[in-house]
């Protein structure tokens, strides 16, 4: 018996879709009776199934356990149909098309698929098979009467329903952008995978009733493609769910990073009467941190507003135009190097207040721009020299 993968590369497909198909608990459990929701469950489900029983240990203690020798094959492309019964409906629940069509290719897709898992089982229970064959099943029975027709079935309706995925995939991404797109895209390649696994073997099967011998077509090449499209296609139908929320939190994540600077300058700034409660950034979601950072920033910015002297700014901006004619750059900068100068002031003297100062002087706007700008050489100018301006607003 030829060896094939070890088990670890089915156990770990199945793995991945189970993960996946935990994801979709959740939305599955506010919407019970949402039929694309079981659908892509049910898929998913089977899939995992198909990759845990499938590999060469499952089989050994699935046959041993029921007592049938090689019980496991019959189990496995029954499972394996179901799943390509699963695949197709829940492409076609997926993909937008006026509900009646939608009803009735679903229920020929499920009366289509019922009918070949039950046209597998029984003729597995007419056929025999008194050897037991853990890798090469198929072509071993190859020509055994009834047998060779179950195996037929299951490649068939195996490959019908992953040619018909590639087909709707395909013509569905090009109508269609972004994430579901690209998940699109990998759910082809996937089914292109699943084309794959079919033709090798029914070229080994094919070789036997010639005489040949392919075997390590079944035994080596159709597995990875199986594990490989389980891996893909996981990747594929998680990729529209999980990857809009991967792009907010990378955007969150990366405020937080752009507002760091401005932080480090402004957490220790007393703030009376706002509330600020100390939120552990290993345990607190992204976006609550975001916002509650932005809060304490606008509340220690409001608490200096008495220390800004809009005469800083103005001669900041000034200066910023004169170096960089772009407008918005040399706000920042300007309010930048008021704030900078303002918590100097307060830091020196907390009762002096400069002459125009107040909540005004500072235009609320975004805080990015403004923690970016504390690294100009502008900004750090103004620090050092921060006496000089602070005299033009004496009276």
């Amino acid at each position: 018996m030829a060896s094939g993968p070890g088990n670890l590369v089915y156990y770990a497909g199945g793995a991945a879709l189970f993960l996946v198909c935990a994801l979709k608990l959740p939305p599955l459990a506010h919407r019970r009776r949402d039929p694309l929701l079981w659908s892509a469950f049910s898929q998913l489900f089977a899939g995992g199934c198909i990759m845990l029983l499938a590999a060469p240990q499952s089989i050994v203690e699935l046959n041993r356990a029921t007592g049938i020798t090689n019980c496991a094959a019959v189990v496995v492309y029954a499972a394996l149909t179901s799943y390509s019964g699963a695949s197709l409906l829940m492409i076609i629940h997926w993909r937008p098309a006026p509900p009646a069509q939608t009803r009735r290719a679903a229920r020929w897709c499920v009366t289509a698929y019922a009918l070949a898992v039950l046209t597998i089982v029984v003729l597995f229970r007419v056929g025999n098979t008194p050897v037991e064959q853990v890798t090469l099943f198929d072509s071993y029975y190859a020509r055994t009467p009834w047998i060779r027709e179950m195996i037929l079935t299951y490649l068939l309706a195996h490959g019908v329903a992953a040619v018909a995925n590639v087909v709707m995939c395909r013509r569905w991404a090009k109508e269609v952008h972004g994430w579901l797109r690209a998940g699109l895209y990998l759910l082809v390649a996937a089914y292109l995978l699943h084309v794959g696994y079919d033709v090798t073997r029914l070229i080994a099967v094919g070789a036997r009733w010639t005489g040949h011998d392919l075997d390590f077509l079944i035994s080596q090449v159709s597995p990875r493609f199986a594990a490989l499209s389980a891996v893909i296609g996981a990747v594929g139908y998680a990729l529209p769910l999980m990857g809009p929320r991967a792009a907010r939190t990378a955007r969150v994540v990366r405020q937080l990073r752009q507002l760091a600077p401005l932080w480090r300058l402004l957490r220790d700034v007393a703030t009376p009467g706002a509330i600020r409660s100390a939120l552990p950034w290993w345990r607190t979601p992204p976006a609550m941190l975001l916002m509650s950072r932005k809060t304490a920033l606008y509340d220690a910015i409001l608490a200096l507003a008495p220390h800004c002297d809009p005469a800083v700014r103005d001669a900041a901006y000034r200066t910023a135009l004169s170096r960089c004619p772009d407008e918005e750059p040399a706000a920042a900068s300007a309010d930048a190097a008021m704030i900078v100068v303002a918590l100097e002031r307060q830091h020196a003297d907390p009762e002096r207040l400069p002459a125009g100062g107040g909540s005004s002087a500072w235009r609320p706007g975004d805080l990015v721009p403004l923690s970016l700008a504390l690294a100009s050489p502008l900004v750090q100018e103004f620090r050092a020299h921060h006496r000089f301006p602070a005299e033009s607003s004496r009276p």
